[in-house]
């Protein structure tokens, strides 16, 4: 609590000295940058050249969104390729990502990163076969509840067990 207290006089300190500072670690902390909104739809082809330099591609590699009015821009349509496809033991430079420095990130990179479902990644089992197991478990679990219906399930316990009527069952006599 002692370090918000100073930290809160700390920058009215500076704000009476120079307010704009303020206003500064305020634009800041939303960590937006104009760099990152990309320009709008190329329409001739000096600004999709330019696009493409932007963007690190070559201009015969470089096809930007459909201008379908989404917000994408100038940003560049890439291949949906799964990041789990991608060669394990190449020296990335962000091995972590499995990617390089400049390289543009896919739009939906949410959906192609490596902790997602790949696409890319081939089939263990053809889908005519998935369905036909998963078909044939859900057949034997019916059968066997209607095999064991009329079954009784129950807990095995006995009946609980009370002393007699009549009869004691302690004494106080010490055994000798």
């Amino acid at each position: 609590m002692a370090a918000l207290i100073n930290g809160l006089k700390f920058a009215a300190k500076i704000s009476n000295k120079n307010p704009s500072i303020l206003y500064l670690a305020a634009r800041n902390a939303g960590h937006w940058n104009k760099d990152f909104k990309p320009a709008p739809y190329p329409k001739t082809e000096r600004e999709r050249e330019e696009a493409a330099k932007k963007y690190g591609l070559h201009p015969s590699e470089y096809e930007p969104y459909p201008d379908d009015g989404l917000g994408y821009g100038d940003y560049p349509k890439l291949k949906d390729e799964a990041i789990e496809s991608r060669d394990p033991y190449y020296p990335y430079d962000f091995p972590e990502h499995k990617r390089n420095f400049n390289e543009p990130i896919h739009a939906e990179i949410d959906y192609h990163s490596e902790d997602r479902y790949g696409t890319a990644a081939p089939l263990r089992y053809s889908l005519n076969k998935m369905l036909g197991l998963f078909l044939g478990c859900m057949a034997s679990c019916i059968a066997l509840y209607v095999w064991l219906e009329d079954y009784k399930m129950f807990r095995p316990v006995l009946k609980k067990q009370l002393p007699a009527q009549g009869v004691p069952h302690y004494t106080f006599e010490v055994d000798k």
